[in-house]
């Protein structure tokens, strides 16, 4: 089954994720940091990437996911971003997938629901 790329420093959140993956014959790593998970996205070509965006900075996330786009080894992994920071920061506009910007296939705010978040997986594997 694919593997899928767990990015995000909340290790509850992880170990949930990881968990409701994995009952449905996925396989999961992780990484608690955007730098760390870059380094395990070039060594281990997941089928695809769960990013969240606030981790060591307010924007790691943003950053990580434009890095994975720019790099050979890397940028035909699907990302999705898995975020809390409209409600965190009390935005008023949602972020979309933007080819320079934010170069993910979606976007899913936080608290997930268990059902969306196997289908925007299911949706966006890597075949």
């Amino acid at each position: 089954m694919a593997k899928i790329l767990v990015i995000d420093d909340d290790p509850d959140l992880v170990e949930a994720i990881s968990t409701l993956l994995e009952s449905r014959g996925f396989e999961t790593v992780s990484a608690e940091n955007g730098q760390q998970g870059f380094e395990k996205a070039k060594k281990e070509l997941p089928d695809l990437i769960l990013l969240d965006v606030m981790m060591a900075t307010k924007t790691e996330g943003f950053d990580i996911a434009r890095n994975l786009h720019d790099d050979s080894a890397t940028k035909g992994i699907p990302v999705v971003m898995v975020t809390g920071i409209r409600r965190d920061m009390n935005l008023p506009f949602r972020f979309e997938p933007d080819p320079t910007w934010l170069p993910v296939k979606a976007v899913i705010e936080k608290p997930i629901k268990p059902e969306a978040l196997l289908k925007i997986v299911e949706d966006n594997i890597k075949k």
